[in-house]
């Protein structure tokens, strides 16, 4: 297995690592788009992140790594092995990276039923494609814009329901399919239509770094990794198992993050001041805000973790305007949130934070 680079030894880029990040917080926030020119560490950044994140239990021999303490959401295998009473035994396993490739078939993602073997032998077969293979895990697509429609469209339907049904036949399977959806594409090779672009959660435009000095450190860090990827990764292992502790810390309680109508509020009447269509925006700023501030270890939502949800989820979903398809800085978004939280509050009735953080567990993160 080839070395991988250490995540946290990326320069710069700061808006593509935070999106990463956050989605590996919090899966169900729906995936990132990364759109930038060649050699601006895409792929790197989603290699690197997947080996940083910490194991997951999984039921033992399960072909879709089933998590033991979510039943619901477990395969059709293990739901009729519990069924009979047959034990699951429990193993830790790394989180998978799957790379799925331009060419892939819609059948080579979602897997295939035997029909034939469901006729003769009256058995259900089915062979697990890369939904299943990617499931707990981060699936990577590069230049996404170049893979067909539906097969996007299919990808995208799985992230959001968590979950991938296929049905042949009068025949049907159903497996877990809750992943870390990456997807990486160069604009100059054309982009994707509105509809698919607004599917992905968030979304990052990154062009080279300009500054002199950091060219230089990754020119120094490259050559370093090259030269010797294990010293390289001993050098960096205390700062790539920090940030998977804080990971995984950030996963068990952003469930418990709270926010107020206030906050709901704040969201709703930035959308609707840039004019975003639909509401897929509002719940992705949510559940975005929950991430950092469970990421940063706050139990209550901001209006910065507002305003750099905001940053992240807005630019791909904006026609018109200054912010469209510019680099919208959370300064920004803060100042423009509070300018609306009078207007939009105006008639609601007053409540309490819910469990405000003090201010000295106010991390401020760039």
């Amino acid at each position: 297995m080839p070395a991988i680079y250490p995540f946290t030894a990326i320069v710069g880029q700061t808006r593509m690592r935070r999106a990463l990040i956050l989605n590996a917080v919090d899966p169900r926030i729906g995936g990132v788009l990364i759109r930038g020119e060649r050699g601006t560490a895409k792929s790197t950044a989603a290699r690197g992140l997947a080996a940083l994140l910490p194991k997951v239990r999984a039921v033992h021999g399960c072909r879709f790594g089933c998590d033991p303490d979510q039943p619901a959401s477990w395969c059709t295998e293990c739901r009729e092995k519990a069924a009979s009473g047959v034990p699951l035994p429990v193993e830790e396993k790394p989180i998978p990276f799957v790379n799925l490739p331009v060419s892939a078939t819609e059948d080579r993602v979602v897997g295939t039923l035997d029909i034939e073997q469901a006729i003769q032998k009256g058995e259900r077969h089915f062979e697990p494609g890369v939904l299943a293979a990617a499931n707990r895990g981060l699936l990577y697509i590069d230049e996404v814009n170049l893979l067909d429609d539906h097969v996007v469209d299919v990808l995208l339907d799985s992230a959001a329901m968590g979950m991938n049904i296929v049905e042949r036949e009068g025949i049907s399977f159903t497996h877990p399919a809750r992943f870390i959806l990456v997807g990486t594409m160069n604009p100059e090779e054309g982009d994707l239509r509105p509809q698919l672009l607004d599917r992905f959660a968030l979304s990052v435009d990154i062009t080279g770094i300009r500054d002199a000095r950091d060219r230089v450190t990754i020119i120094e860090n490259n050559l370093a990794f090259e030269s010797d990827s294990e010293a390289f990764h001993k050098l960096w292992q205390p700062h790539e198992e920090k940030l998977s502790r804080i990971i995984a810390q950030a996963r068990t309680m952003v469930d418990k993050v709270s926010y107020t109508r206030r906050d709901l509020l704040s969201i709703a009447a930035l959308t609707a001041s840039l004019n975003v269509d639909g509401h897929r925006a509002d719940l992705v700023i949510l559940k975005a805000a929950r991430a950092h501030a469970a990421y940063e270890g706050r139990n209550a939502i901001t209006d910065r973790d507002i305003a750099l949800a905001a940053e992240l989820a807005l630019p791909h979903r904006v026609k018109h305007g200054p912010f469209h398809q510019s680099e919208i800085s959370p300064e920004q978004l803060q100042e423009r949130i509070e300018q609306l939280q009078g207007s939009s509050t105006e008639g609601e009735p007053s409540e309490p934070a819910e469990k405000e953080p003090d201010a000295d567990s106010v991390k401020k993160k760039s």
